[in-house]
């Protein structure tokens, strides 16, 4: 049974959130935990469906899969017997390809299907095949599944074409058990980079340079046992950073790394929202309408794309015209039409989505097109005038853990209830007045 939000917008939200770990990270920590022949603990794991779903394949595949709690796993690799990877679940999560890099790292052999995830525009993993052959794999791509294998790894010079988070992860992974040194150039630098390459050491890897553009990785012989913790979700914190602007709130952000924030923070401080920063905490407050600004998606430390539809929901309702580049995805701008049927204005030209502000939204049935742009009407629905319905809520399930939950803690209402279903709407409805 398919379920649809319901939100009655007007409220601000107030009090505080605490953000769960980062689904990105998490999925590369998963993936490099197999590595290993002793058990090893992951916490702070994010429950979300993309997680849920490669913890079930690293099951099939003959690891020993221990779920202590929702947010913590313990992990054994040593009993995993079937190298080929095939279901119609793992088709639907991109970072499906980690388990190519963690599977050929360790046995120097896999097979898996070709990665899905949401439809944001082509993501080639061109970069991560080319990393694999310069560590002395042959690669294969026939009837949708990547099958890769090499008599040994040995390490090497791989110059990235462009900087991609995924080939840096996954050559990282392939490498960090080959034989002698290899250098990755023009590297990833995003936080859960740090975080994968971290974790890795901490299971004896010998990995430097992560969070640079220039990661050098020094081959060892075996992974051992390790108990990790997951960094923050930069982008779920993120997410209720614009929601606590644009709604008008004041909210305090536990459980964050304010440093990987920083690009987010700085144009909500720019458009004139407050943000105080703490430790591990990080405080959102607006108390009128906001101002305008230009917004360009780059890698970190940049904008991160991620976050583009969420704040281009709030620049919708920002006072004068806002301009966002799109620099990574060329699909990103679908959730464009949703929020125009609401009332937005907004003129989508190329990469560029040139924004007019407008005073306000108005709630109707919406349809998330993908995990982020999802949130983002999340965000348009709690600001908007009257209901607001949005299907396909499963995207947005794929990456923010409780999220209706979360929302509703400060002040939101907004609830999860079956598509199409009448009677549950006019439940709410009359609930809620």
């Amino acid at each position: 049974m398919e379920n649809q939000y319901i939100i009655k917008g007007g409220n601000s939200l107030h009090g505080e959130v605490t953000i769960s770990g980062a689904k990105n990270a998490a999925l590369g920590i998963l993936a490099a935990a197999i590595m290993a022949d002793d058990t090893v603990v992951i916490d702070n794991l994010p429950d979300v469906r993309d997680i849920n779903v490669l913890l079930e394949t690293i099951q099939g595949i003959g690891a020993t899969v221990n779920r202590i709690n929702s947010h913590v796993v313990e992990i054994n690799g040593s009993t995993i017997s079937n190298f080929t990877i095939d279901s119609d679940s793992i088709r639907k999560i991109r970072a499906s390809y980690y388990l190519l890099g963690a599977l050929l790292g360790k046995y120097a052999k896999a097979t898996v299907a070709l990665p899905g995830g949401c439809d944001i525009g082509s993501r080639p993993i061109d970069q991560h095949l080319k990393g694999f052959r310069a560590l002395g794999a042959t690669v294969n791509i026939e009837r949708g599944m990547i099958d890769t294998q090499a008599e040994h790894l040995a390490g090497n010079h791989i110059f990235l074409d462009v900087v991609s988070v995924g080939a840096t992860i996954n050559i990282m992974l392939a490498s960090c058990m080959a034989e002698g040194r290899t250098v990755i150039e023009n590297a990833a630098k995003e936080p859960h980079i740090v975080d994968v390459a971290n974790f890795l050491n901490s299971m004896g890897a010998d990995i430097k340079g992560a969070g640079t553009d220039k990661i050098r990785i020094k081959g060892v012989e075996k992974l051992h046992a390790s108990e990790y913790s997951i960094i923050p979700d930069q982008i779920e914190a993120g997410t209720f950073m614009v929601a606590a602007a644009a709604t008008k709130g004041n909210v305090l952000i536990k459980n964050v790394i304010p440093k990987h924030l920083e690009a987010i923070s700085g144009k909500l401080i720019e458009i004139g929202a407050t943000v105080e920063e703490f430790d591990d905490a990080i405080r959102v407050s607006a108390s009128e309408r906001l101002s305008h600004t230009q917004i360009k998606t780059l890698p970190y430390p940049g904008f991160p794309t991620d976050m583009q539809p969420q704040i281009a929901t709030l620049l919708a309702l920002s006072k004068g015209t806002s301009t966002v580049t799109e620099s990574i995805f060329e699909n990103r701008f679908k959730y464009v039409d949703e929020l125009t049927r609401m009332g937005a204005s907004i003129k989508v030209e190329g990469n560029v989505a040139i924004i007019e502000g407008v005073n306000e939204l108005s709630g109707t049935s919406l349809s998330a097109p993908d995990l982020r742009a999802g949130a983002a009407l999340v965000v348009a629905g709690l600001v908007a005038d009257g209901y607001t319905t949005i299907d396909s809520i499963q995207y947005i399930e794929r990456g923010y853990e409780c999220f209706e939950s979360k929302m509703n803690a400060l002040g939101a209402v907004m609830e999860k209830i079956p598509v199409d279903d009448e009677r549950a709407i006019q439940k709410f409805k009359l609930k809620v007045g």
